[in-house]
């Protein structure tokens, strides 16, 4: 059962990877650039880990063109 769980974690964790790249190149191609973008690592920690993105923190002029490119 523990083998099991485990690739469900590896899968996700995967997964989570996967789509922090597709979103990290998406940004690029619209010119824009998070640079605390990242899979949370306290989430990853935990002993059943869950994997966030973190998208941090940018300057208003990223955010003014992430609005920009959402509309």
């Amino acid at each position: 059962m523990a083998a099991r769980q485990s690739g469900g974690v590896v899968f996700r964790v995967r997964q989570a990877e996967e789509t922090l790249t597709e979103l990290r190149t998406a940004l690029e191609k619209a010119g824009i650039v998070l640079p605390s973008l990242r899979l949370d690592p306290v989430a990853l920690a935990r002993e059943a880990p869950s994997p966030l993105i973190e998208l941090g923190r940018c300057s208003v002029e990223t955010a003014a063109r992430l609005a920009e490119a959402l509309r």
